[in-house]
């Protein structure tokens, strides 16, 4: 063996697979973001399908009946009607969602960044490279994560079929997975998938150019410095601008995936993403495309600074231990950190190099 493949081996697995290492960091911080922002993700998803006006074409009573709630409303009366813990109900596949997505998508937008468009030669990654290569990375992990996508939006309105007096769909989210395979095959597990990537890249077009041009503008033109106040401020910003521009497509994604469906597995309501929103536009007018507007951009905040202080704080830790110890490190050290440990854990400020890295990732 000769004395390169020696020193290899001896290398910690984060620096030896650094690519793996940043799949798993990222799918983990994401986790520990879901965990923690999911009853939003789930008053959003009821939000949006409050009034739909396409169930009077099958006769449900349940648009007529049921009377318009707010975010708070909505999230109180799932705690009094079906529970606490129901805040949670879907949360599975939606852990699932994001190791699929989270990950593939740091991987994909890092490989553009590094070996497809490059930096400039000022080291300066430019705009429009960001724009164009978060959006094919939020297309390519949102494809591949749909299944995920379509079982976590059906199991979070099984809470509101049981109140109706509808008979629930699954027993559990592996009963859901063969339920959706067995009646509309492989194609079924896609369903919404059009929506859904065009969500994506609106989202991740808003959210990562705006953060890192918001928190590149704070360290270079303000005395904030690379800590938890810029990524508090850069999430809010960049929260809000992929919420305007997320939302409508959100809310036609989870129409149709939660749509009741033939036994060929074609959607009983809408015909197309198309369709659902024109459906949408005539029935119940156009602000109908942003209900659940206020929870998903304060899911987006929180979860986007979780993701970020999490990501930035253990990345440093991953690349100086071993693999497992960077795992370890993780879930004992960075999840109940104070906030003071984490300012010491992170980088310091350095306006020598580009900070506009995904997730603050240096």
């Amino acid at each position: 063996m000769s004395v390169p493949e020696e020193e290899e081996r001896l290398l910690p697995l984060a620096q030896r697979w650094p690519r793996a290492s940043k799949f798993l960091l990222s799918g983990c911080a994401a986790t520990v973001a879901e965990l923690a922002t999911f009853p939003l993700d789930l008053t959003k998803t009821r939000l949006q399908m409050q009034g739909e006006a396409a169930l009077a074409r099958l006769g449900d009573s349940a648009r007529e009946s049921a009377p318009y709630r707010g975010m708070v409303r909505t999230a109180l009366g799932i705690v009094q009607e079906e529970g606490f813990l129901k805040l949670w109900q879907g949360v599975t596949p939606a852990i699932y969602r994001h190791i699929v997505y989270s990950g593939g998508r740091m991987v994909t937008y890092e490989h553009l960044r590094e070996v497809v468009f490059g930096k400039s030669e000022d080291k300066h990654y430019p705009l429009w490279k960001s724009v164009i290569g978060g959006m094919m990375a939020g297309v390519v992990g949102q494809f591949l994560a749909n299944p995920t996508d379509l079982v976590k939006v059906q199991m979070q309105m099984e809470g509101k079929r049981k109140l109706e007096g509808k008979p629930l769909r699954f027993r559990g989210v592996h009963h859901a997975f063969a339920k959706i395979l067995s009646e509309g095959g492989i194609r079924g597990l896609w369903a919404g998938w059009v929506p859904n990537i065009q969500r994506a890249a609106l989202v991740n077009m808003g959210d990562l150019t705006t953060y890192d041009t918001v928190k590149h503008y704070l360290v270079l033109n303000t005395p904030l410095e690379d800590n938890i106040m810029t990524h508090g401020l850069s999430s809010l910003c960049s929260g809000l601008v992929a919420s305007i521009l997320g939302t409508p497509a959100d809310v036609i994604k989870s129409r149709i995936m939660n749509q009741p469906r033939d036994k060929q597995g074609r959607g009983l309501l809408y015909k197309s993403s198309t369709d659902c929103l024109v459906q949408a536009v005539q029935g119940e007018g156009f602000m109908s495309l942003y209900k659940g507007f206020l929870p998903s951009w304060l899911r987006m905040k929180g979860e986007r600074f979780l993701q970020t202080d999490l990501y930035t704080t253990c990345s440093p830790n991953l690349r100086q231990w071993a693999f497992l110890h960077g795992w370890i490190q993780l879930w004992v050290e960075a999840v109940p950190v104070s906030i003071g440990k984490l300012k010491k854990l992170r980088p310091k400020k350095d306006l020598g190099v580009n900070q506009t890295i995904y997730y603050g990732h240096r």
